[in-house]
């Protein structure tokens, strides 16, 4: 046995808690490379079973100066920079316990291991939710979540993941046991840490718990589908924007993923409505009608089929991954979204942020589509994509001027660079 591996055997002192790099499963394997940078593996992986475990492995690396690549169930490893020169990958898959589910107080606390969809499964026995929906739902966890600030279209309505993260546990990277915020939605102490810790893709600590608020289940559902023209669909966005109406879920979707959903031809504009059964069948045909005035083809999907819809929504996104092997975050003013979408195969981009995810084919057509998103004051950042392009790239497109002040953080949080080195922006 490796020292490393030898090392931390001893402090886990588990059965199937430590792998060797040849042992690791290769589909797993296959993950981690995607995330580091070539030439030499990883001596092991790691599962502790507690926070206290992680803690004192987290130490230990500290002490040594060993490099670690934290995850979860590493189904979001792939994203951002390459890390560098990693020793062991620490995975927090099996911390993972629901801690307090506050039903009255709508407020849940999970360990960061847990998996999205098994703490879905727990609210929804008391008719609540968690108001996120994140890239591969049934691999991705709390953690995971959280360190890549992942959700999807319900932004539209409840707002991204900082909004509604109400406490986090971490472990430092000296080893130390940290927490910020709490578990009541009053509580707003740390929530500055909370927001430096979303989207911070490990490189500042490990997360080991989470407490989020909830939200009741709505009564009824249903969404509105108009396409048509660009023109007339950039129009009808508009004038959702600027209405009475609440859609929970409301997107712009490109021709080709349109067409793959078998949802009609052109632009798309796709807009989900839940709440009393009234409220939903007004707004929703209210919708129809805008859509009908500009001379849009409408649609209302309802139960079985628009919950179909939804599943199949994220899937057909990166179904043509082999043709487009490159998936973008992008962020750009609402109204130039269907300007941008005009431009790409496979895009989705949320009516009343501007951002949105693309799928592309070619580090050239990155750079077009960079340049248009930072001409309209936005950005253009690369999730997912072949080593040798992320190599020679510049993943994060990060144009502002608050590096330096990244990197102060970075030093003050991980004064040895030991978590995650090298996959934030700007080398971080």
């Amino acid at each position: 046995m490796n020292a490393i591996a030898s090392c931390l055997a001893s402090i886990v002192n588990e059965e199937n808690a430590v792998y060797f790099w040849e042992n690791i499963p290769p589909t797993l394997q296959e993950s981690i490379q995607k995330a580091i940078i070539g030439g030499k593996s990883p001596s092991c992986l790691v599962y502790p079973r507690t926070e206290e475990q992680l803690a004192a492995i987290i130490a230990e690396a500290h002490r040594k100066n060993w490099r670690v690549l934290p995850c979860g169930s590493a189904s979001k490893l792939g994203w951002g920079n390459l890390a560098q020169n990693i020793d062991v990958v620490v995975s927090t898959e099996h911390i993972n316990r629901l801690i307090e589910h506050a039903v009255g107080d709508l407020t849940v606390t999970v360990e960061a291991g847990m998996k999205f969809s098994h703490l879905q499964g727990i609210l929804a026995n008391h008719r609540q939710f968690l108001a996120l929906d994140p890239t591969a739902p049934d691999l991705a966890t709390i953690g995971g979540i959280v360190a890549t600030a992942n959700t999807g279209s319900l932004r539209q309505r409840y707002g991204g993941v900082r909004d509604q993260l109400l406490g986090i546990t971490f472990v430092r990277a000296d080893g130390e046991i940290a927490k910020a915020g709490g578990r009541v939605v009053k509580n707003v102490a740390g929530y500055d840490l909370m927001k430096l810790f979303t989207g911070s893709y490990g490189t500042l600590g490990i997360i080991t718990q989470v407490t989020f608020r909830v939200y009741p289940q709505q009564e009824t559902s249903a969404t509105v589908v108009l396409t048509g023209e660009e023109a007339a669909i950039s129009q009808a966005a508009a004038t959702l924007r600027g209405s009475a109406l609440t859609p929970t879920q409301a997107d712009l979707l490109s021709t080709k993923l349109v067409d793959s959903l078998g949802l009609g031809n052109g632009l798309g504009l796709i807009a989900r409505f839940q709440s009393i059964s009234e409220s939903v069948k007004e707004q929703a045909n209210r919708l129809l009608e805008v859509g009908q005035q500009l001379g849009l083809a409408g649609v209302i999907y309802q139960e079985k089929e628009e919950a179909d819809l939804w599943q199949r929504l994220p899937e057909e996104m990166h179904s043509d991954a082999a043709n487009l092997p490159i998936t973008c975050k992008i962020g750009v003013l609402p109204s130039a979204a269907v300007e941008v979408l005009s431009r790409v195969e496979m895009g989705l981009i949320h009516i009343s942020s501007g951002l949105g995810v693309l799928s592309l084919d070619s580090q050239k057509q990155v750079l077009q589509i960079r340049d248009i998103c930072q001409n309209y004051g936005g950005f253009l950042s690369i999730l997912a994509a072949p080593a040798n392009i992320k190599e020679k790239f510049d993943v994060w497109g990060y144009k502002g001027n608050a590096l330096d002040l990244m990197r102060r953080i970075k030093a003050q949080f991980d004064s040895k660079n030991i978590l995650s080195p090298g996959r934030f922006v700007g080398g971080i």
